[in-house]
């Protein structure tokens, strides 16, 4: 869209001045982002025009703003245009900074009616119809966007205000002037004109105080202004590089102008290019004390939630897209659901206080109330109107009596009372407030969250990138595809297509890393290759002469070959290669599963984002017999009969692949002996309360 972007923070300091508080622009293009400061406006004026003479597509934004409220414009007799004429006309500015927008903001308040507008004379000397203080005016303080932007938790400043902290008001006057010397020159000014090869459109770098916050503390010596240009700078040229800009600008034209990421705030947050990577994991994270052979399944759990943490980077999405993706950052609600007193039925509306007991017969006004279509007018106390679900309480109305609690004589409604009052309404934000967080860092954003999301005005959110996870079988017996052929002593690879099949339906990203044979050069050349945040491997996690997988993670990783007290699974290698997490998952189907289910589970959940999964189970009576020695905690393929008590699979053999797809879920049995027989209670796991569906 653009080949360049600059970004000017202006001055309307009265004598030349450098660092704080004075003119900076910063410029973003392929090659990085480079800043510049500017001791005059005319210097800077005279910099721009350079720009726009090389050729480049260019969009320049300023920090000032660009027009005023609309109904001061009215008054004036001027559109933006002609405002800025008014002031190139009038305004004058010298090589030395002396400008006289005092004057000039004095001869328009004379103009307006009372003490005018503009307000903050810093100068020694009063200047006629330019007060001091702020005067009161019948004339809004404030444009639309200006509205806009204070409903979003921004705090822009009054266009009015000449002197003081953070006032714009005396920028404006002295920016304005130039950007009509621009536009004569070819420039065009979003939104009031189509954008062009060079477009100016006026920004609020605020938007970026945290992350200017965060940058500054990692460049002290960094001036403030400096910071802000440069970083929306780039977060432009980041959106502008991935073609995400073009939405910023789709606005309706008006008068007053618009704040350029507006309502775009999180995409234009998210954009800043971050000095700060997640944290990598550490080498030695999946140690485990030494001396220790024989870990329980809590501790091996609690070890994983205390080594790992969330490892992806986070990106804006536009929500109607976000179904599946793991929410980084609280949903913050930008108006109230509902945003309005609403009607919860269709019937008739009117004031509480102008009922009391017995049967009440009110006027009937004409007219309704719809959802979308809302009442002209107030309603008189002791009147009532036809309403409909959803629509918007008119002014004078509190209360709604149901249609069908009512009888018409033509001319009005009658009913009986005493009603309750408020009957049949719903406050605005009895749902959720605006302000309020609606949903949660962490959360897996579902069907019903994308509706929340959309009502409560949040078109985009801020998301954890998608998890990738590698998957690869290794073994000799190993045939990688059912449709090959394969001899007496081979079998068919089902772990592969099982784990992709898991981690697809776990909202990650699978990637198949194939089938290696028992070969270490092979096996390294794809680990080294993988590309992927998380690997899980199957077989060869054990100790013995063919466990290339446990030697080569020993000998070129980290390994921490866990002995897990749990049947089945028992081996559970736990690795890093080249920074790279590696869980080596053992050979047996039934094992495998199992591993996946109770701890690659929860550590992606964490890795990536979403938080440590717990599985929730229930107590259900058993439906089978049994006699568990102490030491391992136990996992049996079981399933729900029709009176609701837990059947096993008749083998508890891990290669009886069979029994899995049997099952709807698993029965935990704890680390300590138990006897088990009909109708003991056990704890049941359903496969969908694991991922598995």
């Amino acid at each position: 869209m653009f080949d360049r972007i600059a970004i000017l923070d202006w001055s309307a300091a009265g004598t030349p001045k450098t660092g704080k508080d004075s003119i900076w622009l910063a410029i973003a293009d392929g090659s990085g982002v480079r800043s510049e400061n500017i001791p005059t406006r005319m210097q800077a004026e005279a910099r721009l025009n350079a720009l726009m003479a090389e050729g480049d597509r260019l969009l320049i934004g300023v920090d000032f703003s660009l027009s005023l409220p609309a109904a001061a414009l009215e008054r004036l007799g001027v559109d933006a245009a002609g405002l800025w004429r008014h002031l190139a006309t009038n305004h004058t500015d010298t090589a030395k900074n002396l400008s006289n927008y005092r004057n000039v903001a004095a001869e328009l308040n004379q103009r307006f009616e009372d003490d005018g507008l503009f307000w903050g004379n810093g100068a020694k000397a009063d200047t006629p119809h330019l007060p001091r203080t702020k005067p009161t005016s019948a004339l809004p303080e404030w444009r639309a966007c200006e509205e806009v932007a204070q409903s979003n938790g921004l705090s822009p400043k009054s266009c009015w205000q000449l002197a003081g902290a953070g006032a714009v008001g005396a920028q404006s006057l002295t920016g304005m002037p130039m950007v009509h010397r621009l536009r004569e020159r070819g420039a065009t000014v979003w939104p009031l004109d189509p954008i062009s090869r060079v477009t100016i459109a006026e920004v609020y770098p605020s938007i970026l105080s945290a992350e200017v916050r965060a940058h500054l503390s990692r460049h002290p010596d960094m001036v403030p202004d400096q910071a802000q240009v440069e970083l929306l700078a780039q977060a432009l040229w980041v959106l502008n590089a991935g073609g995400t800009l073009p939405p910023l600008f789709d606005v309706e034209p008006t008068q007053e102008g618009h704040i350029l990421g507006l309502n775009h705030e999180l995409s234009l947050r998210a954009a800043v290019p971050s000095a700060i990577l997640p944290p990598r994991l550490r080498n030695d994270c999946f140690a485990m004390p030494q001396g220790v052979n024989w870990v329980p399944v809590d501790a091996a759990l609690d070890k994983l939630k205390q080594a790992l943490h969330p490892i992806k980077g986070v990106g804006t999405i536009n929500s109607h897209k976000a179904q599946g993706r793991i929410l980084a950052a609280d949903a913050v609600a930008r108006r109230s659901n509902p945003p309005r007193p609403n009607s919860a039925v269709d019937g008739y509306g009117f004031a509480y206080e102008a009922t009391g007991d017995y049967p009440q017969k009110l006027p009937l006004l004409r007219g309704r109330a719809a959802a979308g279509q809302p009442f002209d007018g107030a309603v008189p106390h002791g009147a009532a109107v036809r309403i409909l679900t959803g629509a918007i309480l008119p002014d004078g109305v509190d209360t709604v009596v149901l249609e069908e609690d009512c009888a018409l004589d033509g001319a009005s409604v009658v009913f009986d009372g005493p009603v309750k009052p408020r009957a049949n309404t719903r406050k605005a934000g009895e749902d959720v407030e605006a302000g309020q967080t609606a949903i949660h860092a962490g959360q897996i954003l579902r069907a019903p969250d994308i509706a929340l999301l959309s009502a409560l005005g949040i078109a985009e959110v801020q998301v954890y990138e998608p998890l990738r996870v590698g998957v690869l079988s290794t073994g000799d017996e190993i045939i990688a595809r059912p449709d090959m052929d394969a001899l007496p002593h081979q079998i068919f690879d089902a772990n592969r297509p099982m784990l992709l099949s898991l981690l697809n339906g776990w909202g990650y990203e699978p990637v198949d890393l194939g089938h290696c044979k028992d070969d270490p050069k092979l096996i390294e050349r794809t680990l080294d290759r993988a590309n992927v945040d998380v690997i899980l491997t199957s077989g060869g996690a054990s100790a013995g002469d063919e466990d290339h997988v446990s030697h080569l993670l020993r000998t070129k990783g980290t390994l921490s070959s866990w002995r897990i007290a749990l049947k089945p699974g028992r081996p559970l290698a736990l690795a890093m290669w080249d920074g790279t997490p590696v869980f080596g998952l053992p050979g047996n189907p039934v094992a495998a599963l199992v591993c996946a289910l109770v701890f690659a589970r929860p550590a992606l959940s964490l890795m990536a984002g979403s938080g440590w999964a717990e599985p929730v189970g229930f107590t259900v009576p058993a439906a089978f017999e049994k006699r568990k020695k102490a030491g391992r905690r136990e996992y049996l393929r079981a399933r729900l009969n029709d009176q609701g008590m837990a059947e096993v699979f008749k083998s508890e053999g891990s290669g009886r692949i069979s029994g899995l797809s049997w099952a709807d879920g698993l029965v935990e049995l704890p680390d300590e002996a138990a006897e088990i027989t009909n109708g003991t209670p056990v704890k049941y796991i359903p496969y969908a309360m694991l991922g598995l569906r």
